[in-house]
This record gives structure tokens, C-alpha cells and sequence, in this order.
């Protein structure tokens, strides 16, 4: 049996055909902009929960007076003025992670007040700075708690 319109059978065939490869375009294209945007959020994501900025193999323990504690997200910091060898004083400043975090550990938003004598050990910032993430504190009543976990390198 012969088809009395040839040329409209063929046509159809070939528009499924470019709507078969447009769809596998398209699904390749949406593919391919989901893995670009999450490769695009975890690399700024890695980047701020890093700690390249700190020497990792260095701990600094020092005595110190509360200049301020910070209870805030993203991440806590306790301020607080140390003397140097020289004996000048020096304005540091010390990272832990966040409030959920820290309540786990111990901590508290009236943990530290202003004007609190503590005993302070920081991984300090490799670039010299009066920077560091505070590893632990020791609290005027003698108390310690664990700022970051020393297991997280």
C-alpha cells in the first residue's frame, strides 16, 4: 500500500527526530548548569570554613583581659589585650565557630564579660597578625572550655 503523501510521513519522521535530539540537548544543557552552579557555591563554601590562614602546628597560650565577646553568625570572637615579650599591649582577636556550636561546648552569649582576666591559647595566623582561632580559654573561676576542635585541621 502505497501512502498518497509521501513527503508529510517523512517530515513527521524527521520532526520527531529533531524533537528527540533537542530534548537530549536540553537535558544536557540543564545538567550541565545544575554542576556549574553547585561547584560554584562549594568552592566559596570550602574557601570560608578553611583554615589556610592559620599555622595549624602552632599553638599560643597567653593571659589576657576580655575587651569584648562576640555572640554572632556566622562565627564567634572574643577580643582581648595580651602583652607582648616587650611588653606592650597587643589587640588580639580570636575565631571560634557558631553560637549552635559553641552552646554544644559549653559556651554561653554571658560566658565572658568585659574586663575578665583569661588565659587564652590561639593557632595563630601564619601571617604574623594578632589573629587566631581560639582553641581554648580558661575562665577566671578556673573553668576551661574548647573553643575550636582541636581534631579539625
Amino acid at each position: 500500500m502505497k501512502t498518497v503523501f509521501p513527503g508529510i510521513a517523512l517530515r513527521a519522521q524527521q520532526s520527531r527526530e529533531v524533537n528527540r535530539r533537542q530534548l537530549v540537548k536540553n537535558k544536557a544543557l540543564v545538567t550541565f548548569a545544575a554542576v556549574v552552579s553547585v561547584l560554584a557555591v562549594a568552592g566559596p563554601l570550602a574557601a570560608h570554613h578553611g583554615s589556610a590562614g592559620y599555622d595549624l602546628d602552632k599553638e599560643l597560650t597567653m593571659k589576657g583581659t576580655v575587651t569584648q565577646w562576640l555572640w554572632a553568625n556566622p562565627h564567634c570572637f572574643l577580643k582581648f589585650d595580651a602583652t607582648d615579650d616587650k611588653g606592650a599591649i597587643v589587640h588580639w582577636a580570636a575565631e571560634v565557630s557558631n553560637p549552635i556550636d559553641m552552646t554544644r561546648r559549653g559556651w554561653a552569649r554571658n560566658t565572658l564579660s568585659v574586663g575578665d582576666q583569661v588565659t587564652v591559647t590561639v593557632r595563630p595566623a601564619k601571617n604574623g597578625a594578632p589573629v587566631g582561632q581560639l582553641m581554648k580559654v580558661v575562665l577566671p573561676n578556673g573553668k576551661e572550655l574548647i573553643g575550636w576542635n582541636p581534631a579539625v585541621r
